[in-house]
C-alpha cells in the first residue's frame, strides 16, 4: 500500500492546503511524538526550519503536538537541513524535524524527519507515523506535557562542524567567492563559515523576507550568481538551494559545474588519496553517462540508484560508501554529515582549488557530458504514464536509439510532473526522442 502523506522526501505540498496544514503538523508532531518515545528518559525533539512564511505556522503546530504528548522540543530557528540531523545527534534528541520545501517556491512546505541517528527515517518508522496520524492521540497527562526552549548557540554548533569537515591547515585566503543562499536557510550560516576560513565572501540571496525563498536566486536560478561572479572578477560561486543540502558550482567565467562533475571532483580526489571507500561513488539514474565513463576510467565504479538522495543514502550505507550525491546538487559526504549538505560539500571544492592552484574553469570540468536533455510535463491528475499512447511512444524512442542512448521517464515525488529524460552521443536523436514523449504525455493530460 502506498503512503498517503510521506513522498520521496517527507511530506510536501502548497501549505494550507491537502496535507500541508497546521492541523496536519499537529497530528504528525502527535504521532512521531508517540513513535519515538522509547525508554524512561526525558524524551527531546529538535525542531529547525528554512525562511517560508509559512514556517512560523507549521513551526507552532510542531511544537502542540510534540510537548501535547510529553516530549521536550527544542528549536532552533532557520538553520539548514543537515544542521538539523547534526544537533539531533549531538543533543542526544530522539527525533528531528526540518520545516522545509527545500527547492520549491515559497507557497509550498514540507516536514522531514530524522531518527536519533541523524538519518532520514526508514519506510518502516513512516508507515508506523502515517498509522499515527491516523489514530486518535494518546495524550499525555497534566503534569507530563513537555517544554519548549529556543538555543543560542544552535547556527554556532553548525558553522563549527562544517569548518571542521577540512584539515585544520586548510585555509581559503587569496580567494573571492560569491554565495548564494536563495534567501534560505542558510542566509547566515554558509558565508560564516566561509568568511571564518579566510576567503573574501560576497554573498547574494541573503535576504529573505518569507516570500522570496528560491526566488530568482540559488542553486535552481543561476543567472544572479553567474552575474555576480563575472562582475566581481570573482574565482568561483557556490550556489545553494532553500534549504542548503543542494550545491551547485558556478566558475569563474560563469559557466555551470553541476553534481556530477562536483561528484567526478570530488570522488576521484578521495580515491587518489586513499579516502574514498567502497570502491564507488553513489548516483541516479539522471546522472550523466560521461560522469560513469571518467569515474571508470579512474578505476572508480558508479552505482546508479533511483532518483532521490534517500536511495542514493541507502545504497552508499548498504555498499560502505562516502561519496554519493545527484546531478541536480545533493551531495553526501558521510565522513562529515548523514544527509547531503551544500556548504559542506563546497568546501571539499574550494580545498580542491586552494591545493591545485588550477583556475575553477581548469579544476571543475573534469568530462564532457554526453548530449541529455530534461524536460517536465505538468498534469492535473490521473495516470499519463499508463496511458497506452505514452507507452508507445517510449517504446519508438527506444528502438529509434538502437542501444546508443538511454530514457529516464518518471513521476516528481514532488509535485504533479513528469520528468522526461533522454540521453546519448546524437543530440538530434535525443531531442527528437523527448519531444515526442513529452507530447503524448501531455496529450494523455489533457
Amino acid at each position: 500500500m502506498g503512503k498517503r502523506y510521506f513522498g520521496t522526501d517527507g511530506i510536501r505540498g502548497l501549505t494550507n492546503s491537502g496535507a500541508m496544514t497546521a492541523q496536519t503538523a499537529l497530528a504528525v508532531g502527535q504521532a512521531a511524538g508517540r513513535h519515538f518515545l522509547r525508554g524512561s528518559h526525558q524524551h527531546r525533539v529538535v525542531i529547525g526550519k528554512d525562511t517560508r512564511l509559512s514556517g512560523y505556522m507549521l513551526e507552532n503546530a510542531l511544537v502542540a503536538g510534540f510537548t501535547s504528548v510529553g516530549m521536550d522540543v527544542v528549536l532552533t530557528g532557520p538553520l539548514p537541513t543537515p544542521a538539523i540531523a547534526l544537533l539531533t545527534r549531538e543533543l542526544r534528541a530522539d527525533v528531528g524535524v526540518m520545516i522545509s520545501a527545500s527547492h520549491n517556491p515559497y507557497e509550498d512546505n514540507g516536514i522531514k524527519l530524522f531518527g536519533p541517528d541523524g538519518f532520514k527515517l526508514s519506510d518502516a518508522d513512516e508507515a508506523a507515523i502515517e498509522a499515527g496520524i491516523e489514530s486518535e492521540a494518546a495524550l499525555a497527562p497534566a503534569d507530563k506535557i513537555g517544554r519548549a526552549r529556543r538555543i543560542d548557540d544552535a547556527a554556532g554548533r553548525y558553522i563549527h562542524a562544517v569548518k571542521s569537515s577540512l584539515p585544520d591547515l586548510v585555509r581559503l585566503d587569496g580567494l573571492k567567492i560569491v554565495v548564494d543562499c536563495a534567501n534560505g536557510a542558510a542566509y547566515n550560516v554558509a558565508p560564516s563559515a566561509i568568511w571564518e576560513l579566510g576567503a573574501e565572501v560576497i554573498a547574494v540571496g541573503v535576504a529573505p523576507n518569507g516570500r522570496n525563498i528560491n526566488d530568482k536566486c540559488g542553486s535552481t536560478s543561476l543567472n544572479l550568481v553567474k552575474e555576480t561572479v563575472v562582475a566581481s572578477g570573482a574565482d568561483i560561486g557556490i550556489a545553494l538551494d532553500g534549504d542548503a543540502d543542494r550545491l551547485i558550482v558556478v566558475d569563474e567565467t560563469g559557466a555551470t559545474v553541476d553534481g556530477d562533475q562536483i561528484m567526478a571532483l570530488i570522488g576521484s580526489r578521495w580515491a587518489s588519496e586513499g579516502r574514498l571507500r567502497g570502491g564507488g561513488v553513489v548516483a541516479t539514474v539522471m546522472s550523466n553517462l560521461g560522469l560513469e565513463r571518467f569515474l571508470k576510467g579512474q578505476g572508480i565504479d558508479l552505482l546508479r540508484t533511483a532518483v532521490g538522495d534517500r536511495h542514493v543514502l541507502e545504497a552508499m550505507r548498504a555498499r560502505g560508501c562516502n561519496v554519493g550525491g545527484e546531478q541536480s546538487g545533493h551531495m553526501i559526504l558521510l565522513d562529515h554529515a548523514t544527509t547531503g549538505d551544500g556548504t559542506v560539500a563546497a568546501l571539499q571544492v574550494l580545498a580542491a582549488l586552494v591545493q591545485s592552484g588550477r583556475k575553477a574553469s581548469d579544476l571543475l570540468h573534469l568530462f564532457d557530458p554526453v548530449p541529455q536533455l530534461l524536460r517536465n510535463v505538468r498534469f492535473a491528475g490521473g495516470k499519463p504514464l499508463e496511458d497506452e499512447r505514452v507507452k508507445a511512444r517510449i517504446a519508438a524512442a527506444e528502438k529509434a536509439f538502437g542501444g546508443r542512448g538511454r530514457l529516464v521517464i518518471r513521476p516528481s515525488g514532488t509535485e504533479p510532473v513528469i520528468r522526461v529524460m533522454a540521453e546519448g552521443d546524437d543530440a538530434a536523436e535525443v531531442e527528437d526522442a523527448v519531444a515526442g514523449i513529452c507530447a503524448a504525455v501531455a496529450e494523455a493530460a489533457a
